[in-house]
């Protein structure tokens, strides 16, 4: 893929179709579910025990009927006229999908990347190869500073009390939130706790004195 634009997706409420039932299978299920997607829908004629247990099963062969309402679409059979039929079927529906068994010449729309996941961090890397990504993935978690994964679910409560105090601007926001990233506010979670953290926040800034 000479080209790709990285984003995160909400799945939650959008249906994930996935055709092909084995292992490759299994793996984007899981990684669905995992990404919170409620609504999974798996179409094999047969299935692999690791395929989640909530996730929809359709016990048949391959129908461009069963793309019908999905927002993302995993090309996973090991059958690749079926898998270049899937991802046909989905351009002409302005459907994105993946690809398992893609190359340069049969790309499908998008990949995912490796991935490392701990509270509210998650970090990936695409790096034009599998291998490659996962050692990069691994790297980087192995050097991550962990007081950076504390902040990022400490900000999960803060997030909503900053966003939702009255007069604050835009631009003041975008300043205390630049100073709960910064070392100071680190090291006072770190020291403190949220309650700690909380202290600072009040000290600093007036407006959170109720924070």
């Amino acid at each position: 893929m000479p080209y790709a634009y990285p984003l995160l997706l909400d799945v939650t409420e959008r249906l994930v179709v996935i055709i092909g039932g084995g292992t490759v299978a299994a793996r984007k299920a899981a990684g669905v579910q995992s990404a919170g997607g409620k609504r999974i829908r798996c179409v094999a004629l047969e299935f692999h025990p690791e395929i989640p247990t909530q996730v929809e099963r359709i016990a048949d062969a391959y129908k461009a009927e069963y793309l019908y309402g999905a927002a993302l679409v995993f090309a996973a059979t090991d059958q690749p006229a079926v898998n270049e039929a899937v991802v046909q079927a989905c351009r002409t529906r302005c459907i994105l999908v993946n690809r398992a068994d893609a190359d340069e010449a049969e790309p499908g729309d998008f990949v995912t990347p490796a991935k490392f996941a701990d509270g509210a961090v998650l970090v990936t890397v695409s790096a034009g190869s599998p291998a490659l990504s996962a050692v990069l993935r691994d790297s980087i978690a192995q050097s991550l500073d962990r007081r950076y994964i504390r902040m990022a679910d400490a900000m999960q409560e803060l997030r909503p009390i900053i966003r939702g105090t009255p007069g604050l601007s835009q631009a003041r926001r975008a300043e205390i939130f630049r100073a709960l990233a910064g070392a100071e506010a680190l090291a006072e979670l770190e020291a403190g706790g949220m309650k700690g953290l909380r202290s600072w926040l009040s000290r600093n800034f007036a407006e959170l004195t109720h924070a």
